[in-house]
């Protein structure tokens, strides 16, 4: 599964003007694969994990539906974390310059594809 999830991980990216890092965890935190430089993905993994449960919480607060994704802009970059269903997420870091609306175009087959590899080979760490 992690040599099949690190292609998704690379293949976003290489679609992505601007995105650097990209993860796939497990909703608890709990590093799948991970395609990063300099970033530590095992804390990568369980930021990006609290993140959507912050987001998964409000949504439900406020009744917006299933949440999707949650953008996190900062000085230098972008965090977007993508829901992978119930049991996983996709983490990608851009830097200023990312294409986020091609990101989201892009992410929508990769989390479809994704939640098809967690669904069939189970949600595992390594």
């Amino acid at each position: 599964m992690r040599e099949t999830v690190l292609a998704e991980l690379r293949g976003l990216r290489d679609e992505v003007a601007g995105a650097t890092d990209a993860a796939v965890a497990s909703s608890d935190g709990m590093l799948i694969a991970a395609d990063t430089g300099e970033v530590r993905p095992e804390v990568l993994a369980a930021m990006a994990a609290a993140a959507l449960g912050l987001g998964r919480s409000t949504s439900e607060e406020v009744g917006l539906g299933a949440l999707r994704e949650v953008v996190t802009r900062c000085r230098d970059g972008h965090i977007v974390v993508y829901a992978i269903g119930e049991r996983a997420l996709l983490v990608v870091l851009g830097d200023e310059g990312l294409d986020v609306a091609n990101l989201h175009l892009r992410s929508r087959p990769a989390v479809e594809r994704l939640a098809e590899i967690v669904r069939r080979d189970g949600v595992t760490t390594g």
